[in-house]
């Protein structure tokens, strides 16, 4: 038995405050809400976001998945939504990580690296100087429909150990997770955290059932 913290739990892809509070019951510390996206599942409209965000206890924090890639758009969505972490699923081409930090001190900047080959690596390496965490993912940016989450494909975790082992920034890791894979994939990367959106659903609702069983299988995962 090691005595390593269980990796926190992201809910991805809420779409209501019912959602979110099933999420928080079974013991997410973290809850997704989707802006809008080029493709893929959960996006709501800002205005659901904040009043979702609105209800969320102290102590569990609220990502907002923005595709916007220029800084005054994402600060406008923060201080619209008023969430407190920054999920970013592309890269930035207007303006820096550090322009968001000093305009929006106290919130949380995520950066997602989509997991695609070794080149993944020296991309988290090189970002993580700037943020406060990184999400490995398992989209596709480069496609021309941007697949930029929420695929329920899982990628290589070899190169997400990696990347693990090579920042010092937590990391969560997300793609294709689900109740029966989630035990091995905390194994194998160690990371900080898991971010599920898919794989706890049916018919693209929240599954308590599987909720359940996916965060058993964290609790009882042998790192």
């Amino acid at each position: 038995m090691t005595n390593v913290p269980i990796p926190r739990v992201k809910i991805c892809c809420i779409s209501s405050i019912e959602e979110a509070k099933l999420a928080i019951k079974h013991g997410a510390s973290a809850v997704g809400l989707v802006s809008e996206m080029p493709s893929g599942p959960g996006p709501i409209p800002e205005e659901l976001i904040e009043e979702i965000a609105a209800t969320i206890p102290p102590g569990v924090s609220t990502f907002l998945l923005t595709s916007k890639q220029d800084v005054d758009s994402i600060i406008e969505q923060q201080r619209k939504t008023k969430i407190n972490t920054i999920q970013l699923v592309d890269r930035l081409l207007y303006g820096t990580h550090t322009d968001l930090r000093t305009a929006l001190p106290g919130i949380s900047i995520v950066q997602v690296i989509h997991v695609r080959g070794e080149e993944s690596v020296i991309e988290a390496v090189d970002v993580s100087k700037y943020v406060n965490a990184i999400l490995l993912d398992s989209g596709n940016p480069s496609l021309k429909i941007k697949e930029l989450g929420g695929t329920g494909r899982a990628h290589d975790w070899e190169i997400s150990k990696r990347i693990v082992e090579s920042v010092n920034v937590p990391v969560f890791l997300a793609g294709g997770l689900k109740p029966e894979n989630v035990n091995d994939a905390i194994k194998k990367v160690k990371p900080f955290g898991v971010d599920v959106c898919s794989g706890v659903r049916t018919n693209g609702n929240l599954d308590e059932i599987k909720l359940k069983t996916f965060f058993e299988n964290v609790v009882n995962s042998e790192r």
